[in-house]
This record gives C-alpha cells, structure tokens and sequence, in this order.
C-alpha cells in the first residue's frame, strides 16, 4: 500500500491557479534545496500576482558554501498552466519551470537562462548590486516528497488562533512539504550532478506585509525520516500574542511542538552562523537540534524601500544549514527577518 501523502489536503490545493484571479491574490510555487553535503544550494520560485498576471515574478538564488552566489530577479511572459493531460499542473515564467507530475508525491523543477554573477558578501553589502556579469545557467530537478505536509495554524491551537488574525495576512494560506531530490546543474558548461533535501511551499491567497516585524523559519528531513519545522514571530510587548507553531517527525509519526530556544536573526553575516533551536513537544520532550549555516544570502530589493513604507521595515536573509539531531546530520533551510533597530548593524 501506497502511504498517503496528502495530510489530508485535498488534492486541488496542489493544482495552481489557472485564470486570472482577483488583483490581490497570489499563487506561488517556492522551492529550497540543500545539496546532502553541503556543497551549494538554492531558492527558486514562481509568484504568479493578479495585479500583473500577464508578467509572473521570478527569484532565484544558487548559493556556493564557497561564496559564490548567481541571483536572478524579474518578471516573465508565463507558461501555460496546462500540462498534457489537460491538467493545471504547471507555473512557470520565462527560463523557469515548476510541475505538479503527482500530487503531494513528485514535482519537477527547470530552469535554462542568464543569471547574474555576485557573491554572498556583496548581496549583504548592497542587496541592489548593478548586475553586470552574467552566467549561462540550467537545471533540472526531481523532487519526491518525504513527509505530509505542513499547514501553519493546523498543529497548535494557540497558533491557530494568531493566524486568525492579522498576523494570518503576513503568510497567507499555505503548506509546506518536506521532499529529497536529485538533478543537474550546469553553469557556464560546467555540470555536477546532486543529491539534496528540500522543502516546498505551495501558496494560494490574499497577502499583505503591513506592519509585518520579523520571523523565524527552519526546517530540514533527516536521512532516517525524522524532521522537523517551525516558524515564529517575536513577541512584541504589549501586543497579541505572536504566532509560533512547530512540529517534529518520527516514525513517520508528526507530534506538534512549541519553539523554545529560537535563533532570531541579529547580524548579518556570509555564513558559519550558529542557528540551533530547542523545541519542546506538546508532550512534554525537549529536542534541541544543532545547526549552522554554510550558505547565507540577503534578500534582494531591500535596500531600498518604497517612500510609504517604515523605516524600520525588517532585513530579510535566506540561508541554508547544516543539522545535527541525536547525531544523525542533514542540510535543511533558514529564512529569518528583524527590524534594523534590534540588530547588531
């Protein structure tokens, strides 16, 4: 028997939106994969915004443990969302492609085009760098998902209850699915092979970034099928009680946990970060998982903000880890994000 990857997400949810929807609606297929030994990684995604459905954004950074660093941004004539069975399983703009080849089981990535050559330290020095030296770059990945997925507000009741609110509108409806991969890389005629872990985010929904103030994400599957994942906002005096939900994995088992030891971002640096975290699960276990980075990049675009915006509107860094678990080592994901006023700057 076939287990059931699903989570009991129906099925739809993993078909993307084919018409034109609403003009505040966003449907995004966003991908993280960390090469097994820690080598490179990378983030690719597809925002396919009503406002502008003729022109879907594309990201996409690869990022070297080197420093090295090719990062696109940009927007894109789309693909048709069809595939050939008439199903809407595909988004892609431009070089990039994603498809659904079995839902909640198999996705495929591909990408062939241009991308311009930086380094992590100048993405951190000047996240609107000039790009001015470009590579030839192609891949192709196959990703087979390893664990059900993962909608936030569905574990703790407490979490739940923020994502109600307008702390919901921050990340809008979403779930993420752990998977491991392979595929090909190829950069200027230079191919490698790999083999990696990954997660994916399936997002479909209103999305709004008003009075957003920073988070917390990490997430990784081990080679034993254990994993685990989280995501928090600080907690603001004062306020409502922030949104913070986790979980762990074992025995194919899931088990919510809340975060208790949390790495909020407060500097900014290449990588060789420590990033572990302590949960504790709702019966009562604490399981503290080591990590490091070896791959950190700035997200692109926020060097400058748009005149109505605040001040202190939050530094967003994407990175990637090294995982250390009873021993057992896999690489996994981190995005973090602070206002400039509680980081060491």
């Amino acid at each position: 028997m076939v287990a059931d990857l699903s989570g009991g997400i129906p099925v739809e949810r993993e078909f993307v939106v084919a018409e034109k929807p609403d003009d505040g609606i966003r449907d995004a297929v966003n991908v993280w994969i960390e090469e097994e030994n820690g080598l490179f990684a990378m983030r690719v995604g597809v925002e396919a915004v009503g406002a502008q459905w003729d022109r879907h954004e594309l990201w996409l950074d690869i990022a070297f443990a080197d420093g090295r660093l090719w990062s696109r941004r940009g927007a894109g004539e789309p693909h048709s969302p069809y595939d050939t069975q008439g199903r809407p399983s595909v988004r892609g703009t431009g070089p990039v492609r994603f498809e659904c080849a079995e839902p909640f089981r198999r996705w495929t990535a591909a990408f062939d085009g241009p991308v311009a050559r930086t380094s992590a330290q100048e993405i951190l020095d000047n996240p609107d760098f000039a790009e001015t030296a470009w590579s030839k770059v192609a891949f192709t990945v196959d990703m087979e998902m390893a664990a059900i997925p993962w909608e936030p507000g569905t574990i703790l009741p407490e979490a739940a209850e923020a994502l109600g609110g307008k702390q919901g509108d921050y990340m809008s409806p979403r779930y993420e699915q752990l998977f491991r991969c392979s595929g090909t890389l190829v950069i200027d005629g230079e191919e490698r092979a790999f083999r990696g872990n990954g997660l994916r985010i399936r997002r479909t929904g209103f999305r709004a970034f008003a009075g957003f103030w920073g988070h917390c994400w990490q997430s990784a599957v081990f080679p034993d099928g254990r994993a685990f994942g989280f995501n928090s906002y600080p907690v603001r005096e004062g306020e409502p009680p922030s949104y913070s939900e986790g979980w762990i994995i074992e025995d194919g088992v899931r088990t919510g946990a809340r975060p208790v030891v949390i790495p909020w971002l407060r500097r900014l640096v290449t990588g060789g970060e420590d990033v572990s975290c302590v949960l504790e699960t709702v019966d009562g276990r604490r399981m503290k998982i080591a990590g490091r980075t070896f791959a950190n990049t700035r997200s692109r675009g926020g060097h400058v903000l748009p005149p109505d915006w605040p001040k202190d509107w939050p530094i967003v860094q994407q990175a990637h880890a090294v995982y250390t678990w009873d021993g057992k080592r896999a690489t996994g994901m981190i995005e973090r994000s602070s206002k400039p006023s509680v980081m060491e700057l």
